[in-house]
């Protein structure tokens, strides 16, 4: 994160759209059009959503009433002294805290009142917790504790200083080919970790991918992660679309069951082609039509759009998302293998297998249409002749009986 403590119209602004109380549009109209009025008088943005109609009175106050009660409840957690907020998510405030027993910085996300009351919430909650526990690597967010105070539940893990991958997109940052590989292979390492431990991610997006002071990249937030051996949650979520729709792979937003790894390496080939091209790669004010564009509309080659691309990290990303799971990478093992080949300005020996093998299967498949055509006009043609034969002959004995008859 860029500061120690996020002020707090960022927290309120992100709230109100985890919330639905707004989209991402109004927030960033309301935060526009307070940076203009700041220059004149103090204003929250709080009031300033109310003036322009994105929010009502009472859901700004619900919703700065449960802020407040979660920084309450944050405060009252044993053996930790908040130091300040660092930012809200889908389900809870961050805060940046002590760990008085360790005396180490930690950051711990509170789940609000709202979420509190719902047990499918709460359950997925120490499921991220629990999930995140599993794992041990450099590049993944490790976690410490979980648990309940004052009602409320908390999740304690690292603290990362430093910033997301989103905050940089959302300025505006287009990614060098060099850079995005680095973050990129950093990444697929975590995955790769993940993966063994038989853990699926599910949410690869640049909100979940924190890079630190030092240049570490670190995958958060577990919330949405599932064992490949849980086969009850898997019927229990079957037909529901689990995940970000910019970043969702086709068979998550089908709700099949068998998801794998290779839904992760779709979630982050849309997030490299997002960074390299500095747009996501399908774009649609519905989130709904978003999600059409990924099932059906044709993805537009990344170096079709930054053309200072090399024709190598544009295939492998093109393999990355490829709309059929059996198209892509088998595996992180194989994307690492062409994604590190690539930085070392090599062509990409996976993708380009991908590539053969996808072109050899619609030849085939070219090629028995066309012979099935082939067949269908020789049978057409041979039952023509036996036809014209057949009526030839009738029309023969038919004459041969008229002239008997005259005779």
């Amino acid at each position: 994160m860029p500061k120690d403590e996020t002020s707090y119209d960022t927290v309120f602004g992100k709230m109100a759209v985890e919330f639905g109380l707004c989209t991402d549009a109004e927030l960033g109209r309301s935060i526009e059009e307070l940076e203009s009025r700041r220059k004149e008088t103090p204003v929250m943005l709080k009031d300033l959503m109310i003036d322009l109609g994105y929010l009502t009175t009472s859901q700004a106050e619900r919703l700065k009433k449960s802020i407040k009660e979660t920084k309450a409840a944050a405060h009252q957690i044993p053996g930790y002294k908040i130091l300040g907020k660092l930012g809200a998510g889908a389900m809870a405030i961050v805060y940046r805290a002590k760990q008085l027993s360790l005396n180490r910085t930690v950051a711990i996300k509170v789940l609000p009142k709202r979420f509190t009351e719902n047990p499918e919430y709460v359950e997925r909650f120490y499921k991220e917790g629990q999930a995140a526990a599993k794992l041990n690597h450099n590049n993944i967010v490790q976690a410490f504790d979980v648990g309940e105070a004052g009602g409320y539940h908390y999740f304690v893990m690292e603290y990362v200083e430093g910033k997301t991958l989103y905050d940089d997109l959302s300025e505006g940052k287009v990614f060098g080919e060099e850079e995005a590989l680095d973050i990129v292979i950093q990444v697929a390492r975590a995955l790769l970790h993940a993966h063994s431990v038989g853990l699926i991610h599910r949410d690869v997006k640049p909100k979940n991918i924190m890079i630190n002071t030092a240049g570490v990249v670190k995958l958060a937030d577990m919330g949405l992660a599932r064992e490949t051996t849980d086969i009850e949650a898997a019927k229990t979520e079957a037909g529901k679309a689990y995940g970000t729709p910019y970043y969702i792979a086709p068979e998550q937003i089908r709700g099949k069951i068998d998801i794998d790894e290779r839904a992760d390496i779709y979630g982050l080939g849309a997030t490299f082609y997002h960074m390299v091209t500095g747009r996501v790669p399908f774009m649609a004010d519905d989130p709904s039509d978003v999600m059409r564009k990924h099932l059906k509309e044709e993805l537009i080659p990344p170096d079709h759009i930054n053309t200072a691309l090399s024709a190598g990290v544009s295939e492998v990303i093109e393999v990355m998302m490829a709309k059929n799971k059996e198209d892509r990478y088998n595996s992180v093992q194989e994307l690492l293998e062409d994604l590190i080949t690539v930085r070392n300005g090599q062509p990409p020996i996976r993708a380009h297998k991908r590539f053969d093998v996808s072109m050899l299967e619609q030849l085939e498949a070219g090629a028995a249409l066309e012979d099935e055509g082939h067949d269908y006009k020789e049978d057409a043609v041979t039952n023509y002749r036996i036809a014209v034969f057949i009526l030839g002959a009738l029309s023969a004995i038919l004459v041969l009986v008229i002239i008997y008859l005259l005779s």
